[in-house]
């Protein structure tokens, strides 16, 4: 795992009253691994009664929420996230009462994960790298030019009611020196005189206090903080640790009802797909379990990072509409467990015949909507929702399964091999076949597309071969196959399949709410897509001959006469 060495100093300097902060916070065991060391500085805006609170709640309150967020989400989706919510609460102080008006501050931060940093800055602080004796400014001040004023700042934390962040990466190397300052320190000290302190100062904390103490020497007018980090060691490769130790262990041979693994009795074998198998096994206590493995011929090492990238994310979809995974600490070879349901998916209802009501498709709906909704929120696309994938136990309660191909924006640092297709081309959007990526959207079409296929047994384009490049023009109304389903859920069927992303549901909990509501507030139903926007070609085709006829018909007047 990352090591990295710290130290800091903040002096007063002239000012009465310090209104800098600084810190950095750097955890153990699994929570570096999945969130990584973070550092900042933050400057209150100079000359205001509240510019330390500004400061201080601003660094704290980043700390506390970045470690808060979930691990799936990226290192820009946590830090965006958690520096808008600070924005909007010191904005709101500021908006209360005179004496807090104009609360605010600079903020520069940065993550240090895995093998690379991310960089989060607003205002006029700033975030320099020394690598090799070079240094390198990590980030663009944020100040108006002003022909009588020095520092006047265009962005800060609670200056506006919306705050523009600048984010920036890249790769770490062992032995690179990260210094966060405020303007108190750069504004007094070249950038020459810097590097030279940070290559003539190993310690840190020594290193931070000699800034520190030359800025303030030297004439600053403001306060002086510098935070000083040493990158010491960094993991030996990309994969989290955890994700390292699973890709390790053997993949067992192919297992038949009857054999066990490590004190697990096979039962049956669920499903077998050209890279993955799934088994129902059997504990010594006598509970069912769920394996999932892969082939044998698939131990190659994409494959064995992908299996355990999905254990990884599967953990973290703590929710009762998706299968759990069961901790086994016996386990001696490449698989992960799930907990057992009786029942059977949407699909395998469907193929012995089952007919499903519109009110029972709106009901199952409903609780697919809640389920996808948790994994976005958690900053995961499914990619492959269709009936396969939903299943009903015993008690009619819902689950979400299979996260072989689901995406986060929290693996930036690694990209998984996929080890099944990457979604179902019935399922899949339109986009998608234009080669646009995976999104929220696109696992709300495929919601739809599910839900018209559990009441019509058809799709709403045709069902869509591999390879196939689709046209799609207007979604055939599911009513022509199904004249019982009602108006208003026609119309949110429709509104979920549309062709175009802009008419469709922007979120889960939109699709959601529209199926809560049904009859009660209607959506309106889509209008016909005009002909030359489904199928341009043969408008153009048409507008052409109608033109001849036209012509013609003006040419035969004229002879006439």
């Amino acid at each position: 795992m990352i090591r990295v060495t710290l130290g800091h100093a903040s002096l007063t300097g002239p000012r009465p009253r310090n209104e800098d902060f600084c810190g950095a916070v750097t955890p153990e065991g699994a929570e570096l691994d999945a969130k990584g060391v973070i550092a900042a500085v933050a400057d209150g805006l100079g000359g205001h009664a509240h510019g330390r609170e500004a400061s201080e709640y601003t660094v704290r309150g980043l700390f506390t929420d970045y470690y808060a967020t979930p691990d799936t989400w990226s290192v820009v989706h946590s830090l965006e996230t958690v520096i808008a919510a600070l924005n909007r609460w010191l904005h709101s102080q500021s908006a209360r009462a005179r004496e807090t008006a104009g609360m605010a501050t600079t903020l520069s931060a940065m993550v240090l994960r895995g093998r690379r940093y991310t960089v989060a800055h607003v205002g006029d602080s700033r975030i320099y790298r020394l690598r090799d004796r070079t240094l390198e400014k990590l980030t663009t001040d944020h100040l108006w030019e002003h022909p009588e004023l020095d520092n006047v700042l265009s962005r800060a934390i609670g200056l506006d009611q919306r705050v523009a962040v600048d984010f920036s990466d890249g790769e770490l190397e062992e032995g690179d020196v990260f210094v966060l300052l405020t303007d108190g320190v750069w504004g007094q000290l070249s950038e020459a005189r810097i590097a030279a302190v940070l290559a003539e100062t190993p310690d840190p904390q020594e290193a931070a206090s000699r800034l520190a103490t030359l800025a303030e020497a030297g004439g600053s007018q403001d306060n002086c903080t510098a935070l000083v980090l040493r990158v010491d060691a960094l993991p030996k490769d990309a994969l989290r640790d955890s994700i390292a130790r699973l890709s390790a262990l053997p993949v067992p041979p192919l297992l038949k009802p009857g054999q066990s693994l490590d004190g697990l009795a096979v039962l049956e074998v669920l499903h077998a797909s050209r890279v993955t198998l799934l088994y129902r096994v059997r504990d010594a206590e006598g509970r069912c379990h769920v394996m999932k493995t892969l082939r044998p011929e698939a131990d190659d090492a994409a494959s064995t990072a992908a299996l355990a990238h999905e254990e990884w994310l599967a953990r973290r979809v703590v929710d009762a509409r998706f299968p759990q995974v069961v901790a086994w600490p016996q386990r001696a070879h490449l698989y992960y467990l799930m907990s057992w349901h009786d029942g059977a998916t949407l699909r395998a209802r469907l193929d012995a015949g089952r007919r499903f009501a519109p009110t029972e498709a709106a009901a199952l709906g409903i609780e697919l909507l809640k389920g996808i909704a948790t994994l976005h929120r958690l900053a995961i696309v499914h990619r492959d929702i269709k009936p396969d994938n939903v299943h009903l136990d015993a008690e009619g309660r819902l689950r979400i399964l299979d996260l072989g191909v689901a995406a986060s924006d929290g693996q930036e640092e690694q990209r998984f091999q996929e080890i099944n297709n990457p979604g179902t081309p019935s399922y899949m959007a339109p986009e998608l076949f234009a080669g646009a990526a995976a999104s929220t959207q696109s696992d709300l079409y495929a919601a739809g597309v599910t839900l018209y296929h559990l009441l019509t047994r058809k799709y709403p384009y045709g069902e869509i071969e591999p390879f196939q490049k689709p046209r799609f023009g207007d979604p055939v109304p599911p009513s022509r196959f199904r004249p019982d389903i009602p108006q208003w859920l026609e119309a949110v069927l429709l509104k979920a399949v549309a062709r175009d992303k802009a008419d469709r549901f922007e979120t889960a909990e939109e699709f959601l709410l529209a199926l809560e509501m049904g009859a009660h507030r209607p959506l309106a139903v889509p209008r016909r897509m005009p002909l030359m926007k489904r199928d341009p070609a043969l408008g153009l085709k048409l507008v052409a001959a109608g033109s001849l006829v036209l012509n013609l018909l003006l040419l035969y007047l004229l002879v006439a006469r």
